[in-house]
């Protein structure tokens, strides 16, 4: 499927990809080159990458791509056809860019757009929505202007993401969404006006001691029973989990 344009072990395990400047990362399959990026690799955005389940999809929606992390996270594991949408023109040119040194270059495919501008024009829906999106509503907005647009969701409402989710994602999609823990009930609230439903969270911890930092979202147009699940990233610091360590084993360079 390709949418048209008009269409609208380690010394440090912290991070167990190899590292140059700050400017790329070498994953087992793959390298992301974020230099022109504001937002960079996370392992949030990792976790992320790894665990929403994709094995068995035809087609994937990035919203708010970056630097295609998400997108190439999910290609290593499934055969989908997969459009990362991404607003700002340095990060979508570095993502088209990491696409095309990817063995999978022939399924990824980047439009530069708001996801607004999709929605008022796709026929397509989707079998997977992945979505980190900008966060820090109503808050200060950062001092620069890419990473604050990056981080704040001035560009991309809460409103306008559940209004994407709702009309991109098919029937029987699911959409995986990474938000901050404060800023979940409140797009959850546009999740219902919107017509689709919660159906599992996932309480992402640094530690299990510690309380939850992130939330995963899972959305889906039919309501279920919640599901409620918890991961710790670490069990101390700087060692991972072995949770994260066995989804990250695909991945990581030094893990496996």
């Amino acid at each position: 499927m390709r949418v048209s344009n008009t269409m609208f072990k380690t010394a440090s395990q912290s991070f167990s990809v190899k590292r140059h400047r700050h400017n790329s990362f070498q994953f087992k399959q793959f390298t992301i080159e974020q230099s022109d990026c504001a937002m960079k690799v996370t392992t949030d955005a990792c976790l992320l990458g790894s665990i929403t389940p994709v094995e068995k999809v035809g087609n994937v929606l990035d919203i708010g791509a970056g630097t295609g992390l998400l997108s190439l996270m999910v290609a290593q594991r499934c055969d989908a056809d997969i459009l990362a949408v991404e607003l700002d023109t340095a990060a979508s040119e570095q993502a088209t860019r990491n696409f095309l040194q990817s063995p999978w270059s022939e399924r990824l495919q980047v439009i530069n757009s708001a996801i607004q501008t999709i929605v008022q024009s796709s026929i397509t829906t989707f079998e997977r929505i992945i979505c980190n999106p900008p966060f820090f509503e109503n808050c200060l907005l950062a001092r620069e202007q890419k990473r604050a647009q990056a981080r704040h969701t001035d560009t991309l409402s809460f409103r306008s993401l559940a209004h994407a989710i709702a009309t991109l994602l098919s029937q029987d999609g699911q959409a995986w969404v990474m938000l901050p823990v404060n800023f979940s009930g409140v797009f959850n609230q546009q999740v219902l006006e919107h017509g689709l439903f919660l159906t599992q969270t996932i309480d992402v911890r640094s530690s299990s001691e510690r309380q939850p930092h992130r939330h995963i979202l899972v959305i889906e147009h039919t309501e279920k029973p919640l599901i409620k699940k918890m991961i710790a990233l670490y069990d101390k610091h700087p060692t991972y989990s072995a949770a994260f360590t066995e989804l990250m084993k695909p991945y990581y360079l030094f893990l496996s």
